[in-house]
């Protein structure tokens, strides 16, 4: 079956679907030995010898797999890195399945990553992402007020609560945990208000991903998820978003109806 060469790659695990058609415009995809650099372009995977960044895609495909990763800090997002710096590769060894990270988490930061080798719903991910809701801890220096965590929430449009204090045992912690929900997009106006308002950022844990949690995995191990699980990540948003243009065609229609009603003469 004839279908679009960055679906065929991303389904193979080699490549999310945005990555594959970098790799298409810039030269690194070949189908029958010809390089192919047009994302429109489509092969049949079970007839045609397909190649990209060097790596020949396999017709059969084998299993999905669903992979929750408990990252630690100074780790790569990312299977391979130029620099040399520890990637998620080093935390998946015994897996025979090739698998990429959906999203970003960044190089400081710890906590729950999502891989998989399902290019069909790492694309419905990564289409959504900015709306994907995130749990984090965050440790910030010094500490700030319940009227604090309600007024910067509002600002920087998150919610803010404190968390139980890992060190609070031995004494009172000097520098305190926060547990923040948010979108993605306002990671960067959450530290740009915090460093604001003297109290920047020390430490970042993602602690969820929709309704996907890190809770029972140890800090660099994995736990393989069912697909109907992972699933869940990419129909909730989606979801949210249908209601919501159903919902605001609703009000159009019944605002058209108002005005109807006004210009009609009793």
């Amino acid at each position: 079956m004839q279908e679009r060469l960055q679906k065929i790659i991303a389904r193979a695990g080699i490549a999310s679907r945005r990555h594959a058609e970098l790799l298409i415009l810039s030269g690194q995809v070949k189908v029958n030995g010809r390089v192919v650099k047009e994302l429109g372009t489509k092969a049949d995977a079970a007839k045609d010898r397909i190649e990209a960044a060097g790596k020949v895609v396999e017709a059969n495909l084998g299993r999905r797999v669903y992979i929750l990763l408990n990252k630690p800090p100074e780790v790569v997002s990312a299977m391979a890195d130029p620099e040399g710096r520890k990637t998620l590769r080093n935390f998946l060894r015994g897996l025979p399945e090739r698998v990429y990270p959906v999203g970003n988490l960044e190089y400081a930061a710890s906590g729950l990553v999502f891989l998989t080798n399902d290019g069909d719903l790492a694309a419905q991910m990564l289409k959504h992402w900015a709306q994907l809701e995130q749990v984090y801890h965050v440790k910030i220096k010094g500490m700030l007020t319940l009227p604090d965590l309600e007024r910067l929430g509002k600002e920087i449009g998150v919610r803010m609560q404190t968390v139980r204090q890992p060190d609070a045992s031995r004494g009172q912690p000097a520098n305190f945990w926060y547990e923040v929900r948010m979108r993605d997009s306002k990671k960067e106006e959450m530290r740009r208000v915090l460093v604001k308002e003297n109290h920047p950022v020390e430490k970042l844990k993602r602690i969820g991903l929709g309704p996907l949690s890190v809770e029972g995995i140890p800090r660099g191990r994995y736990r393989l998820i069912e697909q109907r699980e992972a699933e869940k990540l990419g129909k909730v948003e989606g979801e949210k978003k249908k209601e919501k243009e159903f919902n605001t065609e609703e009000e159009k229609r019944r605002r058209r109806g108002r005005r109807e009603e006004r210009k009609t003469p009793v």
